[in-house]
């Protein structure tokens, strides 16, 4: 018999064991992770358990009678176990209803967990999602490069990679979370945006997930002339940042960086992320963006958001 009760404070360590095991989750799903900014969300995530065991977990929260899954991530969804299959997924997904029905909740943003980032096959709630009559609402196109076999560089991006290696560009690993952020924050301002992350906040999340959360450099004469900010799921990898200054870009430091991170540091997984190219709320897709990515080899996956009136 399946149970969904609200997740608690004391469910966090069963929590990550659940998500460490799952076919879909990855590390933004640990509580370490999700509770960084705990303060701006009013948490109403889910746990399903049978027998007392979790099989899946449900990070979500809740603003003005609607739930997302999770406001505070990229993706979310039900995060689920091999034990949860697709019948019993469809029950989850009605007791899911019901305890947000009783919780004054109107509708409800899903918000699943591209394919790319699946350790194992795992869309038993897009089926049920369609079952519960949710509707896609919104969707994003990022750019995913297949690192065995894919479709490799361009000309163009080989150029660029051989331009940058000429005028003495050297790749590294990097430990300067605040001159990135500074070199982060000075680009984007230039197109009416800020990081999603403060200095601080970067700092702390990298103290929690040193393995995973790491900068990559490239400098020439010691300044810092471009930077990846790089988000390791193990078998699918993703640049959550990425940023190059006005030199950077003169020399091409950033394909340089790129063309390493995905021809070599990272050659052995099995996909590297670039992010989304879309705007408006996936209305309008950034060309110049997205053309970018596609020079390194990478091609089109959606984020998607569904709508669930509950």
């Amino acid at each position: 018999m399946l149970e969904v009760r609200r997740y608690q404070p004391s469910d966090a360590n069963a929590w990550d064991a659940a998500v460490a095991r799952s076919r879909n989750g990855n590390f933004l799903h640990r509580r370490a992770y999700m509770d960084y900014h705990a303060d701006r969300f009013t948490d109403c995530s889910l746990v399903v358990e049978r027998g007392g065991e979790m099989v899946a977990v449900f990070p979500a929260n809740i603003r003005e009678h609607v739930v997302t899954s999770h406001g505070g991530l990229t993706y979310a969804g039900l995060i689920a176990t091999h034990e949860l299959r697709a019948e019993s997924t469809l029950a989850v997904f009605e007791r899911m209803a019901g305890h947000y029905r009783q919780a004054g909740a109107q509708r409800l943003i899903y918000k699943p967990v591209p394919h790319v980032f699946h350790a194992y096959p795992s869309e038993e709630d897009l089926y049920a999602l369609q079952r519960m009559g949710a509707r896609l609402k919104r969707r994003d196109i990022s750019s995913v490069a297949l690192l065995r076999d894919g479709a490799g560089f361009s000309d163009t991006r080989r150029r660029a990679i051989r331009k940058a290696k000429s005028a003495g560009v050297q790749i590294q690993r990097g430990d300067d979370l605040t001159a990135f952020h500074a070199l982060l924050s000075e680009v984007l301002r230039g197109h009416g945006a800020a990081p999603t992350h403060s200095a601080a906040e970067l700092s702390l999340l990298q103290s929690r997930f040193p393995g995973q959360i790491v900068l990559h450099e490239a400098r020439m004469d010691g300044a810092l002339l471009a930077g990846v900010l790089v988000y390791d799921f193990g078998q699918t990898v993703h640049a959550q940042y990425i940023a190059a200054s006005a030199e950077g870009k003169r020399v091409d430091a950033l394909s340089l960086l790129l063309g390493e991170l995905v021809d070599a540091v990272y050659a052995d997984r099995t996909y590297f992320s670039f992010g989304i190219s879309t705007e408006q709320e996936g209305r309008v897709l950034n060309s110049g963006l997205v053309a970018q990515k596609e020079s390194f080899g990478a091609r089109g996956v959606v984020h998607d958001f569904y709508e669930w009136t509950l």
